[in-house]
């Protein structure tokens, strides 16, 4: 396993500046996606894919986080009506992360609705077919608000969708109420991770004041045979209220916590 950062944890830096960040702190490659300052520009991937890979100056990319609109609703992997268009879309979006040498792309399920657990699956289906043409895993990402609002749901999800990975995120599920030890049952579907404090009703907190443990959770997901990136995620933004903390204090504290389980950049 190897650490990394999220460029929308710095949500004023443009990407250059966000990199420069990551960089400084020693993390060798970053979480890229369409958020904030340091966002990718959706337009040229979508006509250019390899062009805006050259682009980003060799910057070394952990994974890539795809919004098919602009927020978890429009265009939702549940939205029968975007399937089409998700999918051809993502045939750009998968020769880039190619191309920027991103082993995987995160997608999110998409929200509650008649029929949308269905409508979901067989979105994320044809997006797996896509990926595999590509080289490249597909991952999603249970959230606070989406489809997936349970361990069980998830593997549910994962059973339907043969070749599906998890950006498995422990702390959208500990907010919704659910203990770290029912969690680890996803540890093995992983093939992204993304890490920060968490407690009942808070998606984010600060270092002492939540209830995850990294150590027993590396180890889970050591002893599962995970071996890709550990994303640090703390975040300056109105979603869940995360608005409150030094988010590069905490993310110093948790780089210095993985290094000491001996997690390298």
């Amino acid at each position: 396993m190897r650490m990394t950062v999220t460029s929308w944890s710095f949500p004023a830096c443009t990407l250059r500046e966000a990199r420069g960040v990551s960089e400084a702190l020693g993390f060798r490659a970053m979480d890229v996606g369409l958020l904030h300052g340091a966002a990718l520009d959706r337009g040229r991937i979508t006509g250019d894919p390899e062009g805006a890979a050259r682009g980003l100056d060799g910057l070394a990319v952990s994974n890539l986080y795809w919004l098919f609109g602009r927020d978890i609703v429009e265009n939702a992997v549940s939205d029968p009506g975007a399937r089409d268009r998700n999918t051809a879309e993502f045939d750009a979006v998968c020769r880039f992360a190619k191309a920027a040498g991103a082993p995987t792309i995160f997608v999110l399920p998409g929200v509650s609705g008649p029929g949308a657990f269905d409508t979901s699956a067989a979105g994320l289906r044809d997006l797996v077919a896509v990926a595999g043409q590509h080289g490249v895993t597909l991952t999603v990402e249970p959230h606070v608000g989406g489809l997936l609002a349970s361990p069980a749901d998830t593997l549910r999800i994962l059973d339907q969708v043969p070749g599906l990975k998890l950006a498995l995120d422990y702390a959208h599920f500990v907010c919704m109420g659910f203990r770290q030890s029912e969690i680890d049952v996803l540890a093995p579907h992983a093939g992204h991770v993304h890490l920060r404090q968490a407690r009942p009703g808070a998606l984010q907190a600060k270092w002492g004041e939540g209830v995850l443990d990294f150590t027993a959770m590396v180890g889970v997901l050591r002893d599962a045979g995970y071996d890709g990136w550990l994303a640090v995620e703390y975040v300056h933004q109105g979603y869940m209220n995360t608005l409150f903390d030094d988010v590069l204090t905490e993310t110093i504290r948790m780089r210095d916590h993985l290094r000491g389980l001996g997690v390298t950049a």
